[in-house]
C-alpha cells in the first residue's frame, strides 16, 4: 500500500494512506489547489518541489499556519487578508480567517 507524507494540524509530518487534497509551499506558509496554475508553472521550471507539502484538507493547512493560495483560492484569499488588516499578527488572522469559514 502507499503511503503519503501529509502534514498534520500541529504542523509535523504523518504518514497516510490517502493522498492529500491540497499543495502548500513549507517556506511561504501557502496553500492551494493540486492543480494551482502559479504552483504548476514553478513546478514545470524546476523550484517549488523542494518545499511542497500536503494537506488532508483546509482546516488541517489553516491548523498549521498556512495561508490560502491568491491564485487558486482567490475568494477565501481576500477573506484572509481582510482579517489579517484587523488583527495584529498573522497566527490572530488565521484564527479569524478560520472562524469566517465555519472550521
Amino acid at each position: 500500500m502507499k503511503l503519503y507524507t501529509l502534514i498534520g494540524a500541529d504542523g509535523k509530518p504523518y504518514k497516510s494512506s490517502q493522498p492529500g487534497t491540497l499543495g502548500g509551499h513549507k517556506s511561504h506558509k501557502g496553500y492551494g489547489r493540486l492543480d494551482c496554475r502559479s504552483a504548476l508553472q514553478w513546478i514545470a521550471k524546476g523550484y517549488y518541489v523542494k518545499h511542497r507539502v500536503f494537506f488532508a484538507d483546509e482546516a488541517t493547512a489553516i491548523a498549521a499556519g498556512y495561508r490560502p493560495c491568491a491564485v487558486c483560492m482567490k475568494e477565501h484569499y481576500t477573506l484572509w487578508k481582510q482579517a489579517l488588516t484587523q488583527t495584529q499578527s498573522r497566527q490572530e488572522a488565521l484564527e479569524r480567517y478560520r472562524i469566517l469559514l465555519g472550521l
